[in-house]
Order: structure tokens, then sequence, then C-alpha cells
């Protein structure tokens, strides 16, 4: 009998573990465990191909920005560099997007904060990372990157804009960049070619800069939309 009972309280108290820490892993704003794998929606494994068929079929469009949180989204804007505290972030801007609700609204008042003279953000995977963890998308098969961007006056310029360059001991495969680029009060679409990269490994998937001496004291407002791997 008394062995019964014991058993009985054993049983009791591993459920009543069991279904705390999963309740302490589960419930909202609690931390995931390194050990878990969270999945990412239309994403290929780290490392592996997103299109493996793509010389039958194509390459499958791989946005990095569409609308705020849209589960196509992939890669974070969380890579500021130069004067990073001369820069403001709105990534749901909804006045006037190219398509959708929302788009990205960037604003950068040369103050050299950081005495750089230069601004810019890297859109990385995961965030914040500069090549000290593994999170390249292997996007052969892309042709281009695409974006559509505007600025709030026209005529704001941006020194530059590109794919990869994530440097560390898991550094991006490959950079490819185009600028200076000018922009209008009307959005205009941008690519990037990438035939002859290789970017079989992209953890920085997008990024622009812009410098201090092309921005006027006032500083400059611009909006992105669209931007995805084609």
């Amino acid at each position: 009998m008394m062995r019964k009972i014991i058993l009985i309280a054993g049983i009791s108290v591993v459920l009543f573990v069991v279904q705390f820490l999963t309740i302490d892993v589960f419930s909202q704003g609690s931390k995931v465990p390194s050990m878990m794998q969270v999945p990412v929606i239309n994403a290929a494994p780290i490392g592996k191909s997103i299109n493996p068929d793509g010389s039958k079929s194509g390459f499958k469009r791989f946005p990095i920005y569409t609308d705020k949180n849209s589960p196509d989204n992939h890669y974070v804007p969380s890579g500021w560099m130069g004067d990073y505290g001369d820069m403001r972030l709105t990534d749901r801007w909804t006045q006037n997007p190219h398509a959708g609700t929302t788009c990205i609204q960037w604003k950068y008042v040369p103050k050299g904060s950081q005495g750089a003279n230069w601004a810019g953000s890297f859109w990385q995977n995961p965030a914040n990372n500069w090549g000290a963890k593994k999170g390249g998308y292997n996007l052969t098969g892309a042709k281009k990157l695409v974006f559509w961007a505007r600025g709030e006056k026209g005529g704001e310029r941006l020194a530059e804009v590109g794919v990869g360059g994530i440097e560390g001991e898991y550094a991006d495969s490959d950079k490819v960049s185009i600028g200076p680029i000018d922009l209008t009060k009307e959005w205009k679409k941008f690519e990037i070619d990438l035939n002859g990269a290789d970017i079989s490994y992209i953890s920085g998937g997008f990024y622009w800069s812009a410098s201090g001496d092309d921005v006027p004291e006032e500083g400059i407002t611009f909006y992105l939309d669209d931007i995805a791997f084609e």
C-alpha cells in the first residue's frame, strides 16, 4: 500500500514538473531555449539552397521586406553603422507606401554623434549578427535584388546600397553594391545585378549608407519598400 502511494505521488510530481516546464517554455514572452529550432517561414535551412531546383523552375522570389510583420519577410535592419545615433527608423510607415499597407522610413541628420561623418544600416540574419553566428542563406539562383525607394523632398543621395559584405568567422560569400543613387519624390525601382556573384552564403541581406558630406545640415528622410531577391 505504501509503495502504491509513493508511486502515485512520484507520478504526480513528474506530471506537475512537465506541465510547469511546458508553460515556462511556451508562454508569451518566455525565452526560447537555445536547443529549440525556431522555423523561419518560406526560408530554406541555413546554408541550403532556397531553390534547389532553380534551374528547372526558376528562382522563387525571396522577400526582405514587403509589409511590417509579413510572414514572408527575412533579415532584420539591426546593423546600424557609422553615426548610428543620428538615425531614426520607422518600419511601419503608413503614408504613401509603394504597395501594401506599410513601408520603411529612415531619417538621417549628420550631427556626427559617433564622429564617423556617415551612417547606414545592414539587414542581418539573425539580428545583430556581424559574422559571429551562422545565419547565411544560400541564395544561388537569384539574378538580382530589387527595391523601391523615394525621398521626402527629392534629391536625397545614398552613397551605396548593396548585398553581402558581413565579415567575421562566418563571413558572407560575396559583396555586390551600386551607388551613389539619387532619389526622387516618386517611388523608383532600383536593381542590383547579382549575375556572377557568389551568393551561396549571405547573412547581410541588404544595406544602405549615406555620407555626411552629401546630406544637408537639416538631414534627409527617405523611404524603402518591396525589397526582394528575384
